[in-house]
């Protein structure tokens, strides 16, 4: 029998499903319940049988399996790495962090009101048409940083679309925040972002290296440049 013929190009690449994510949540739940609640195999299995008529919980549905932890709650099992502000799982998948570092981005900028995870999750679920930002896909993805950089453009902050590395968007953004303090009389229309620096913050900042120090500098600066904007509109 000749052997079934190899195809050719690499393997198609596994695409991710929100419900297949949310399924396998559910069953690593059930085994963490079933080790902090101590519970002999044989209750498990009565569990099982009187919440479901099913004796193994593959083979439920994911609405049976919602009735099983359902159960193990009431007998004591708390879910644990819940996020406090949105109550469910905060999202942990590239997109969702490239999303959550460009949302405080818009906060320092003043895009942005409220800079918390439950504004961004409500935020992204909007934009997605889903119910959770962490069963959104990689594609699915693409539309929410798209809208947030469309946001930052709006606020004059246009190289957020640009694909810069990290330390020029970072200076980028700071020199957008400046210049909004320009505007509003905060700030001197000759300073530079050193100068503006030390004048509104006291601190002599270290820009000519291009190493992580100056990174976090930049950060640091943005959020106290942020400070200051958002208070002289309170």
């Amino acid at each position: 029998m000749n052997a079934a013929p190899r195809s050719s190009g690499s393997a198609p690449r596994a695409t991710f499903d929100p419900s297949q994510q949310h399924r396998r949540s559910m069953l690593a739940k059930i085994h963490v319940a079933r080790k902090e609640l101590n519970i002999v195999e044989d209750d498990y299995r009565q569990i099982l049988l009187d919440q479901t008529g099913l004796l193994s919980a593959k083979d439920c549905t994911d609405a049976q399996l919602h009735k099983v932890l359902d159960a193990l709650k009431a007998k004591g099992f708390k879910p644990k790495s819940r996020s406090p502000r949105t109550g469910h799982a905060r999202a942990d998948h590239p997109m969702a962090r490239k999303a959550r570092a460009l949302w405080l981005s818009l906060h320092h900028l003043g895009a942005v009101r409220n800079p918390d995870e439950g504004a961004l999750e409500a935020f992204a679920c909007r934009q997605l048409k889903v119910d959770r930002l962490q069963w959104s896909n990689q594609s699915q993805g693409y539309k929410l940083i798209e809208a947030l950089k469309d946001m930052a453009a709006r606020e004059g902050w246009p190289e957020a679309k640009s694909g810069l590395a990290i330390l020029p968007l970072q200076r980028s953004l700071v020199t957008a925040i400046l210049r909004k303090l320009v505007a509003r009389g905060l700030a001197d229309a000759s300073w530079d972002i050193k100068t503006a620096a030390y004048r509104l913050t006291g601190n002599d900042i270290d820009l000519v290296r291009a190493d992580f120090s100056t990174g976090t500098q930049l950060t640091r600066l943005a959020q106290a440049f942020g400070n200051i904007l958002r208070e002289s509109t309170t």
